[in-house]
C-alpha cells in the first residue's frame, strides 16, 4: 500500500505538469535533421519515467533529451537502411508496459482516472514514441553487428587498464542444487480446497467478493485491493488462470481451480478484446510435516545414489530429480542473478543465499552435500536441497588466465560503445542540430553542443 501511495503522488505531479503544458504553447525542445522533439515529448517521457515508480528527479529530463536526440539520429538513419519494425512488435512492447502501469496503480480503473484519460488514449499518444525507440534500438543492433573481440582484442583491453583501475574480483563459487519441494496429497490439499469452496459459496449468496478477498485471500498482491488484479492477457497468467478467466464473460465466477500457487476462484470484471478485467480469491494449502518428511526421503534416496553407490552424476540427478525448473535444465547449476544473460555459473560469495554459503563455506570442491532443509526468505516456502561444489576462486585482481570470459565481455562492451560514439560523432558532424537554450547547460548534451549550435540557439 506504500508504494500505491507513492504511485499515486507520482501521478498527480504527471498531471500537473500536464495541466501546465496545456496552459502554454508548445515550444520545440530541440530539431534534428529533419526531425523536431518538443517540449511535450519530453514532458511524456518524463511522465513515463514517473509512471515505471521512480521518484520526482526536473533534472532527468537532460537524459531524457539526449535519449530522444539519438532516438532521432538513429531512426533517421534507419530509413535510409529500410531497418523497420512490425506492429506487432509496437503492440506487444506497449501492452507490457500498459500491464506494469496497471498493476503500479492498482488497476485500470485507477490508472485511467490519474491519468485523466483512457488507456485506449494514452496507449495512441505513446505509440509514435515507442515506434521511434523500437527502431532506433534496431539500428543500433544494425551499426554493432559486425562487432567481433578476438583473443587479442582481450589482451589489449585488459593491457590498457591502468594498474591502479584493475578490476578486483570478490571470491566466487560455483554451485548446483537439487531441489525436493514437499508435494501434498489429495487428503492434504482437501483442507484448503473446502475453504475456497465455502468462501466461493458466500459471494454465490450475496456476499462482498472484494471484502472477503480482502479477509481470506492468501494473495499479498492483490488481497489488499479485494483480490483485483486488474486487466491482462493470455501471457499475464499461469495457464490455469488463463484458460479459466478468458473462457468466461463478464460478472461470471469461476468454479474452485487448483494452480502451481494454490486454489482460487475468480470472477470476470470486464473483457477487452484480448485483455481480461479479474479479481480472484487464493487459498494455499499449509505443507505439511508429512510431505516434509516425504520431501527428505526422497533427497536422502536421491544422496545415496550420489555419493555412495555413484550410480549417476550430478546434473543428470538435476535434471531428473529437482523440482527447481530454473536450474535443473542447467545441470543444476545455479546462475549469478546479476549477470544473467551471459549465463555465468560464477557467483559472488556475498550474494549468494546466506543459508548456501554456510552449508558451501565448510564444504571440499567436488563434494555433495548431506539434505538440508531451508526456507526462502522471500516466500516462507521449505524444501530440502542437495548442494554440490563445483569450484572456488578467490578474490584476486582480475588476470587474463582465470577471467578471460568476464574480461571479453568488457572488452566487448568497450569495442560496441566505442563503435556506436563513433557513429554518432560522425553522424552529429553531418546533421543538422538545433538544442533550446533552456537545455543548454545539461552536461549530458555537451557533445551534441557546437559553437555552430550555440549560434543557432543564440543569435
Amino acid at each position: 500500500m506504500k508504494k500505491i501511495g507513492v504511485f499515486i503522488l507520482n501521478i498527480l505531479l504527471v498531471i500537473s505538469v500536464a495541466k501546465a503544458q496545456q496552459r502554454t504553447i508548445d515550444k520545440i525542445a530541440a530539431v534534428v535533421g529533419n526531425g523536431i522533439i518538443l517540449q511535450s515529448d519530453i514532458e511524456l517521457q518524463y511522465a513515463q519515467y514517473l509512471l515505471s515508480g521512480q521518484r520526482p528527479n526536473p533534472a532527468f529530463k537532460c537524459q531524457l533529451l539526449q535519449n530522444q536526440l539519438t532516438q532521432k539520429l538513429l531512426a533517421q538513419q534507419a530509413v535510409i537502411d529500410s531497418v523497420q519494425v512490425k506492429d506487432e512488435e509496437v503492440d506487444a512492447d506497449i501492452d507490457r508496459r500498459m500491464r506494469s502501469y496497471i498493476q503500479r496503480a492498482g488497476g485500470q480503473d485507477r490508472l485511467e482516472e490519474f491519468l485523466g484519460r483512457s488507456i485506449i488514449q494514452y496507449k495512441d499518444e505513446i505509440r509514435p514514441d515507442i515506434k521511434e525507440n523500437l527502431i532506433a534500438q534496431r539500428m543500433r543492433q544494425k551499426i554493432t553487428e559486425n562487432v567481433n573481440t578476438t583473443p587479442q582484442d582481450v589482451r589489449k583491453y585488459f593491457e590498457s587498464i591502468p594498474k591502479d583501475s584493475i578490476p578486483y574480483y570478490n571470491k566466487e563459487v560455483e554451485v548446483g542444487e537439487i531441489v525436493f519441494d514437499p508435494k501434498l496429497n489429495k487428503e492434504e490439499k482437501e483442507f484448503a480446497k473446502k475453504k475456497a469452496e465455502d468462501l466461493r459459496a458466500r459471494v454465490k449468496k450475496g456476499e462482498d467478493f472484494a471484502t472477503l478477498a480482502r479477509l481470506y485471500s492468501q494473495d499479498p498482491g492483490s488481497a489488499p485491493e479485494g483480490g483485483d488484479l486488474g486487466f491482462g492477457d493470455r501471457t499475464t497468467y499461469v495457464k490455469e488462470f488463463a484458460a479459466m478467466a478468458f473462457k468466461l464473460k463478464a460478472g461470471e465466477i469461476s468454479p474452485v481451480f487448483e494452480s502451481d500457487f494454490g486454489f482460487h476462484f475468480l470472477q470476470v470484471i470486464e473483457r477487452r478484446g484480448e485483455q481480461v478485467h479479474v479479481r480472484h480469491i487464493l487459498i494455499i494449502p499449509a505443507i505439511t510435516q508429512a510431505s516434509l518428511d516425504r520431501a527428505k526421503a526422497t533427497a536422502d534416496s536421491v544422496y545415496t545414489l550420489l555419493n555412495k553407490d555413484k550410480k549417476i552424476d550430478f546434473s543428470s540427478a538435476a535434471s531428473y530429480y529437482s523440482d527447481d525448473k530454473e536450474t535443473k535444465y542447467n545441470g543444476g547449476m545455479m546462475l549469478n542473478a546479476e549477470n544473467v544473460q551471459t549465463r555465468s555459473t560464477y557467483i559472488p560469495t556475498d550474494k549468494l543465499d546466506p543459508q548456501i554459503a554456510l552449508i558451501t563455506d565448510t564444504m571440499k570442491v567436488g563434494s555433495i552435500s548431506k539434505p538440508q532443509l531451508f526456507t526462502d526468505p522471500q516466500t516462507g516456502k521449505k524444501s530440502y536441497k542437495i548442494l554440490y561444489l563445483k569450484s572456488v576462486t578467490d578474490a584476486h585482481r582480475a588476470n587474463l588466465d582465470q577471467d578471460f570470459a568476464k574480461l571479453k565481455e568488457d572488452a566487448t562492451n568497450d569495442k560496441l560503445n566505442r563503435t556506436v560514439s563513433e557513429w554518432f560523432e560522425k553522424r552529429r558532424k553531418e546533421t543538422f542540430i538545433k538544442i533550446d537554450p533552456e537545455y543548454q547547460s545539461c552536461e549530458q548534451l555537451k557533445g551534441w553542443i557546437t559553437p555552430e549550435t550555440t549560434a543557432q540557439t543564440n543569435p
